[in-house]
């Protein structure tokens, strides 16, 4: 049952072949991580998992400490993931306390991102490492908490005026599969229901068929760094 578990969230987060078939989001979630996957190799010593969700990327972390955090609310409790839950303002640890942070899909969620990611600086110690990915393109999503949408230079803009200097900018999914995944989100939300059978047959002969040319036309044509749906920022904390 473990495993399988297991291999449920991985097809979930870090989707295979099987994801074009039952993963309304195969497309974000793949390109998220493979963008994802090298700077989180870079996150050694401590680290601190920042709206950590189910920590889906705990295992691609090399930290000797990894302290998942999250906004304490009814869902992260029942999610039961969290080491530690804040007030979504002040995280609970002295300055200095972690050698690198990961903060992936959180951003959009904050009314006050100056102060969030000065929150982030303080805890990190001199030189800090920061894995920061924040969508450029989605759908309106977990409301009334979605404030923001981020181009590269916002986002560059953002980190450098709050203590940190970029080092790796990202565009993840930055082709045709990118249309692709936002019209398999449609189907997602449109014809989504509370019968979990009823929403396997609706991936199945909806967005599965979606997916399968999406993936054809991500192949055949070209890219383009204009349009995408994520940024992914390796960014360092700068000497005070």
């Amino acid at each position: 049952m473990n495993a399988l578990r297991r291999r449920w969230q991985q097809e979930q987060f870090d989707p295979g072949w099987l994801g074009l078939f039952v993963n309304p989001f195969y497309f974000a979630r793949r390109g998220l991580a493979r963008e994802l996957r090298p700077l989180l190799s870079r996150l050694t010593g401590e680290v601190v998992d920042i709206g950590c969700g189910r920590q889906p990327y705990r295992a691609a972390v090399p930290a000797s400490r990894y302290v998942g955090v999250d906004i304490d609310t009814p869902v992260t409790r029942a999610l039961a993931a969290a080491e530690v839950f804040y007030d979504g303002r002040t995280l609970p640890f002295p300055a200095a306390s972690f050698d690198g942070a990961l903060c992936s899909q959180v951003l959009e969620h904050v009314f006050t991102p100056d102060d969030f990611l000065r929150e982030i600086a303080r805890v990190l110690r001199p030189g800090g490492l920061l894995v920061l990915a924040v969508p450029f393109v989605w759908d309106e999503h977990e409301q009334p908490q979605d404030f923001a949408r981020y181009s590269s230079f916002g986002l560059c803009a953002l980190l450098e005026r709050n203590g940190f200097a970029v080092e790796v900018q990202r565009k993840a999914t930055a082709d045709a599969r990118a249309l692709a995944q936002l019209a398999a989100a449609w189907l997602y939300k449109v014809t989504r229901s509370r019968h979990r059978s009823l929403n396997l047959l609706a991936q199945l002969l909806l967005v599965a068929p979606v997916n399968l040319v999406g993936a054809l036309a991500g192949a055949l044509l070209p890219a383009h760094p204009d349009f995408y749906l994520d940024n992914v920022v390796l960014a360092r904390k700068r000497p005070a």
